[in-house]
Order: structure tokens, then C-alpha cells, then sequence
């Protein structure tokens, strides 16, 4: 009889330790984005306006061709590091400041390295676009833009075509988005959605196995894949997939963890499952 109040006990605790983790992953989101929307000494940014900072981001958003940057403000040991010997010879003004001036345009925590663009976000695609494609991640309300960023890097490390979140409960593209992509967010589509449902209702239209990550899924992830194009659709910390969104994809899947801790990070088990999925369509 003690064991079993003492398992529920720790039932509980872990239960709570996944809500206090998620509130605090929302919380920081927002603070974020409130930042982030400070810049330019206090002036809310406008709609079609981002500031992107830190030598890859804006090394990564210089060679996109379909990112248009309207000014950079840079160091000028920055610049040299960027390779910029010839700053008036780029596409849009350059000014050559301190690093303070940079500071004062950014939220307190962001590490810029001497270097800001202003710049237009990029251009919303959708999904009818990835008909091509032969391995997508989809998001399910994932807030922290922290792993978002992360996650889009392994994303690109393994071909992946296109990242799919909700316009919702989701980051919208950032600086601090951009920052924790190092460089990933110019060179991976990132599609939002209105309604993530019908969104993987479409993918399963278009031929892609979806698979939802689940800790209690009936299959372990390697079993669940079949055909030539998968969408892998992983949830929050703490609350997981949705309901209607496990009831949509095709398949739930989990990732079976040896050692004594079962789960993992939303950006390590997107690391693990794009690996899997993309060893299963190699070979």
C-alpha cells in the first residue's frame, strides 16, 4: 500500500514538474517577443520589419536570395569578420556604429557580435508547396523559440524540407529565433498554419506518412515508417501532441530510451527522429 501512494506521489509531482516547465516555456516566449517588439529605442516594430543579429544569422540572411535587408548597423571589427571590406557596394545602407548603439536596439540578453540588419520577413509558402518534398517536421504549439531555433538547425543537418508550425502558440519569426537557428532559418521553409489538423490532413493528401511522437505510443518510431515521404509531428514539453492532432496523423510512435530517463527535449527527440526517419529513406 506505501508503494503504491509513494508512485502516485511521484505520478503527480512529475505531472506537475511538466506544467510548471511548460507555463515557464510560455512565459518566456512572451517575454521575448515584448522585447523583441521594444526595439528601435522603445518604437514597436512594424509588421514587415525584423531585426536579425549575430555574424551567421546575418551572414545567412545576406547570401538568401529571397531576404531583403533594409539597412545594417555594424562594427567594424564585425565587418571585417563578415568579409565586408567594401560596405557601400552592398544592395542597402550600412552604418558604422558602436557596439552600444546596437545594445540599445536589442532586448538586454541578445548577443548581436557588432552586427544588425533591419529586414523584411520572408515570404509566407504554403503547404500545397511541399509536394516534393520527402521529409517534413511539424510542431504542435512548441512556444520557446529557443528550441524552435534548434530545432530548424538539426532540421537542416538532415535534408529536411520544410519546418510546420501554428500561427498560434508558436514563435513568429525573430531575432532571437533567427540567433538560436544559427543561420538555419534562411535555408529551411518554415510554413504557419491556421489550423495544424487540417494542415496534416493535407500532408496525408499529399502522400506523407505522419507520425505523431508520443512517450506512450504503441509503436517504437523505426516500425511506424512506410512509404517515401514522412512527416514527423512533435508536441510541447509537458502536455504533448493535442488530442485532435494525435487523432489525425496516421501513425503514433515513441522513442524507446535505454537508460533510466525516458524522455527527452522537444529539439533532442526531433535531432533523433529526423536521424531515424532520414536513415529509413536513404536506404
Amino acid at each position: 500500500m506505501t508503494d503504491d501512494k509513494s508512485e502516485d506521489r511521484k505520478e503527480r509531482d512529475s505531472q506537475y514538474a511538466k506544467r510548471r516547465r511548460a507555463y515557464r516555456d510560455a512565459k518566456a516566449a512572451q517575454v521575448t517577443a515584448k522585447q523583441e517588439a521594444r526595439g528601435n529605442k522603445g518604437r514597436p516594430l512594424l509588421p514587415d520589419q525584423v531585426l536579425l543579429y549575430g555574424l551567421h544569422t546575418v551572414r545567412a540572411a545576406m547570401g538568401n536570395p529571397d531576404r531583403t535587408i533594409m539597412r545594417m548597423l555594424a562594427t567594424r571589427n564585425a565587418l571585417a569578420r563578415l568579409d565586408i571590406s567594401a560596405p557601400q557596394s552592398l544592395p542597402f545602407p550600412v552604418e558604422l556604429v558602436a557596439p552600444q548603439a546596437i545594445d540599445k536596439l536589442l532586448s538586454a540578453d541578445a548577443i548581436h557580435q557588432g552586427v544588425m540588419v533591419e529586414a523584411k520577413p520572408l515570404r509566407p509558402r504554403p503547404i500545397s508547396e511541399l509536394k516534393d518534398c520527402s521529409l517534413l517536421l511539424v510542431l504542435d504549439q512548441v512556444t520557446d523559440p529557443h528550441n524552435v531555433g534548434a530545432i530548424m538547425r538539426s532540421a537542416v543537418a538532415l535534408d529536411a524540407g520544410a519546418l510546420v508550425t501554428t500561427m498560434r502558440h508558436s514563435p513568429q519569426e525573430s531575432g532571437v529565433l533567427a540567433k538560436s537557428a544559427s543561420g538555419a532559418l534562411e535555408l529551411i521553409p518554415h510554413i504557419q498554419v491556421v489550423n495544424l489538423a487540417e494542415a496534416i490532413e493535407e500532408l496525408n493528401a499529399l502522400g506523407f506518412e505522419t507520425i505523431g511522437l508520443d512517450s506512450e505510443g504503441p509503436e517504437q518510431l523505426e516500425k511506424t515508417f512506410s512509404g517515401k515521404r514522412i512527416a514527423l509531428v512533435l508536441g510541447a514539453e509537458g502536455k504533448g501532441l493535442r488530442q485532435k492532432t494525435r487523432q489525425t496523423v496516421k501513425a503514433l510512435a515513441r522513442l524507446d530510451m535505454p537508460g533510466a530517463i525516458k524522455s527527452l527535449n522537444v529539439s533532442n527527440a526531433a535531432a533523433i527522429s529526423l536521424y531515424a526517419a532520414r536513415n529509413y529513406l536513404g536506404s
